[in-house]
């Protein structure tokens, strides 16, 4: 990768001049767009703005020692948007994912002079599981090679619309096979919910907001793909040059929002709810130990193979242009942003997290609406809890078991449950609990089947 010069030694063009010793205040103007719907942006957005933390790192000595911030956010539906923003030069910061991402930079690139560098990361997980494709509940649609002939919606140019059609080339199912529809996630959601789509592909957590509200089921999870689902931050190489420091400082909170959600989840996910409008629970299912999402600024080598595939799967569907990923990608910033802070940049690069490998013996968990949330060790310790609490009529906000696949977090309502013999074991999709369930000889059983082997009488 190519480092870009951050120009430290430069003097602050366009603002901080001298007048006979006497610093001239320069106000910076700083404009973000985020996106409050998608949670794996949520470090580098409504958390950043909401706790005040940009403002806490930025600059205020040196060249900046009279420097005056503005600081402004603008909250946008899905990535495609705050690109065009940052074109229009209304915009310095974007935060979005994998697809958007590259999208940004090369149409940056494809201009005569504009460019972005992407700088950071927010959050990822290994297994690409974020996205996903949603059918309505009752919906008799199990499979993806089900949807050749039918409508498929998605939010065009967001991480959701890349997967798709890297789930569709997979699986032999030309874009003339199925009809396509540009739709935001609101709307996808809506029509879902409504029956009026045949299935929408949407980015997180729109997916798990259908699954809590009980009006979409999933038949493909990103994780299907096999490669990475991550998210990032972009920012205008002339931004980024003239003020290299305010960059860093943006790391740093980003940095700062993942530790402050690590401490306290709970408290995190409650709060985060206030501010977006999606609920704690479906939060929970990626913010908590466990969840979907792991937290990390790092750009790893993994992520540029990742994405330089991904530019491959936009190309092959003729909707890209080329991208020099050496001069895009710095990981200057962000390494200036661990220096002062003192921590290993090379250490935390370094680490990843493989759910299937990090979830293993995780304990289950119940959200009771008035106890809060409590752990279990195992099947029979959580289900004989779920017959007491649902024998008394309590009420439940939600319940977390795993995927025995792909170690993913799943709500226990929406899981595929196998029963053999006495074991239990819960799925993400249909398919491969029926497959396990054969190998076992077991069968497919309800949530409420499991929950009521452990009934006693009273």
């Amino acid at each position: 990768m190519k480092h870009q010069s951050c120009f430290r030694g430069a003097v602050l063009a366009m603002g901080l001049t001298s007048l006979g010793g006497m610093a001239m205040a320069e106000k910076i103007t700083i404009a973000i767009g985020h996106q409050s719907m998608c949670t794996d942006t949520y470090t580098a957005g409504i958390v950043v703005k909401e706790l005040g933390l940009l403002e806490k790192y930025l600059p205020t000595d040196g060249k900046y020692a009279d420097a005056e911030y503005d600081v402004s956010w603008a909250d946008y539906s899905s990535g495609g948007p705050i690109t065009n923003q940052m074109l229009a030069n209304k915009l310095n910061f974007g935060v979005m994912g994998d697809y958007p991402l590259i999208v940004n930079g090369a149409k940056f690139q494809e201009t005569e002079s504009l460019r972005t560098l992407y700088v950071a990361g927010t959050g990822y997980n290994l297994k690409g599981s974020g996205n996903a494709i949603v059918v309505p509940v009752g919906s008799d649609i199990y499979s993806i090679d089900q949807l050749k002939g039918k409508s498929v919606s998605t939010p065009v140019g967001s991480a959701a619309w890349g997967m798709l059609l890297k789930a569709m080339q997979d699986n032999s199912i030309p874009s003339a096979e199925y009809a396509l529809k540009n739709q935001s996630p609101a709307v996808g959601a809506a029509n879902i919910a409504a029956g009026k789509i045949d299935a929408h592909s949407d980015f997180c957590p729109w997916s798990e907001i259908m699954e809590f509200r009980g009006t979409g089921r999933k038949i493909y999870d990103g994780s299907e793909t096999n490669v990475p689902y991550l998210h990032g931050v972009v920012v205008r190489q002339d931004f980024a040059e003239m003020y290299p420091e305010v960059v860093e400082a943006f790391i740093k909170a980003v940095w700062a929002a993942g530790e402050w959600i690590r401490e306290d989840p709970m408290k995190a996910v409650s709060l985060m709810e206030g501010w977006t409008g999606v609920e704690k629970e479906v939060l929970y299912l990626y913010f908590s130990k466990g969840g979907h999402l792991t937290l990390d600024p790092t750009i790893k080598t993994e992520w540029v193979d990742a994405l330089k595939f991904n530019h491959g799967v936009l190309v092959k569907e003729k909707a890209i242009p080329p991208l020099d990923f050496d001069a895009w990608i710095t990981e200057d910033y962000v390494k200036a942003a661990y220096a002062d802070l003192g921590l290993d940049y090379a250490a935390d690069k370094a680490m990843m997290v493989d759910p299937a490998e990090a979830n293993a013996g995780m304990p289950l968990e119940i959200w009771h609406a008035r106890d809060g949330i409590s752990s279990y060790p195992d099947m029979p310790a959580f289900l004989t809890a779920m017959a007491e609490m649902t024998g008394t009529g309590a009420k439940l906000n939600a319940t977390y078991v795993y995927d025995v696949e792909t170690g993913l977090k799943l709500f226990g309502k929406t899981a595929f449950w196998v029963k053999a013999g006495e074991d239990y074991a819960t799925f993400l999709r249909k398919g491969e609990a029926e497959t396990f369930a054969t190998a076992h000889d077991g069968a497919l059983i309800t949530f409420d089947d499991a929950i009521s082997d452990f009934v006693t009488e009273g």
